[in-house]
């Protein structure tokens, strides 16, 4: 049986750039198109493209992670997914940038224990950095709402522009889609705004 080798990406958002860590897994000889890549939190494992190469993993196939903390960030279920691997599908893992975690080098009893220990210390860590970076977020949050910053999207509003084209559209001489379109607004937004619009003008004629 052909050993096959696959390579598994993530990074948590858009922003972050995947090129360091396609570039080490290429460099292991494995083609860019069994490379999986997420754009997702690693706060579990119910990742699309991470699901798909599990479900295709076969005995003695090899994925390869850049690193443990693109693999995941909670201790149980890194260790969980860990052993489904190399259990269960009896396949092997390798993480780039962690010698010792290569499963394909540890055949005996002293290696597996190894490599377990390693997993147990280095899983730890990687929930031990997520929690850090939640609190550090709730903290900023918590610091900004008390500086008067408010979150979310900000509010749409009424302004000369609108009304110009409320006038228009009013007056028939524009659609309605053709309104949102010119304020790039979305239909509910635009009836919204019409509806604001209306009710303060009737308030000031009264």
């Amino acid at each position: 049986m052909d050993v096959r080798k696959f390579g598994y990406i993530r990074v948590s958002s858009k922003d972050q750039h995947e090129g360091r860590q396609l570039e080490a897994i290429k460099e292991k000889g494995i083609g860019e198109r069994d490379i999986f890549k997420d754009k997702q939190s690693g706060k579990d494992f119910n990742r699309t493209q991470y699901q798909l190469l599990k479900r295709m993993l076969r005995k003695r196939d090899v994925p390869y992670i850049h690193s443990l903390d693109r693999f995941g960030r909670n201790k149980e279920e890194i260790l969980q997914e860990w052993n489904d691997i190399t259990k269960n599908i009896q396949a092997d893992i390798v993480v780039v940038d962690i010698p010792l975690l290569d499963t394909t080098q540890f055949k005996d009893g002293l290696g597996t224990f190894i490599a377990a220990l390693v997993m147990q210390i280095l899983s730890w860590m990687a929930q031990e950095e997520r929690e850090r970076i939640r609190k550090r977020q709730r903290e900023g949050i918590d610091v900004a709402l008390q500086n008067g910053l408010a979150f979310g999207r900000p509010k749409v509003q009424v302004t000369e522009e609108f009304k110009e084209v409320y006038d228009r559209w009013k007056a028939g001489e524009i659609t309605a889609v053709k309104a949102m379109g010119e304020l790039d607004v979305k239909k509910k937004t635009f009836y919204k705004l019409v509806k604001e619009y209306e009710k303060d003008f009737k308030k000031a004629t009264i």
